[in-house]
């Protein structure tokens, strides 16, 4: 028997389930989350969730956030969290063009971290729609 892991976004209730493992990507890095983990908080950065369950990994997009570990549950609070096959490349090609442009061109008047964690946020979207989607 694993722990329990919820991710939540502002829209929805991304995930809730019985899970062996969770890997998040940590201000510092990628980190493991597994049954009777020490308690803790911690920020995330942009980047995959993977969940470990049954001999089965499923990934996500997830644009940052925090999770809070306890002896009960795992919660993962997050803006934005994407299985594969509900990411649009399209959408996410065309963020990804904007935000380019904007760090490439005239920096007058832009704001440079907005544009910085837009381009990653859109990068992660298409890696993880091109690597995981069936």
């Amino acid at each position: 028997m694993g722990f329990k892991l919820e991710v939540v976004t502002p829209d929805r209730a991304f995930f809730s389930d019985e899970v062996d493992m969770v890997i998040l990507r940590g201000i510092d890095g990628d980190f493991a989350v597994l049954k009777d983990r020490a308690p803790f908080i911690t920020p995330l950065s942009i980047g995959q969730i993977r969940i470990k369950k049954d001999n089965k990994e499923m990934v996500a997009a997830m644009s940052g956030g925090y999770v809070s570990v306890t002896k009960e549950k795992t919660t993962v609070v997050t803006d934005s969290a994407e299985w594969p096959e509900e990411i649009d490349v399209e959408r996410a090609e065309e963020a990804k063009k904007r935000a380019e442009k904007r760090l490439n061109g005239n920096k007058e008047g832009i704001d440079l971290l907005r544009a910085e964690l837009a381009l990653r946020r859109a990068a992660n979207r298409l890696e993880v729609a091109k690597k995981y989607k069936d």
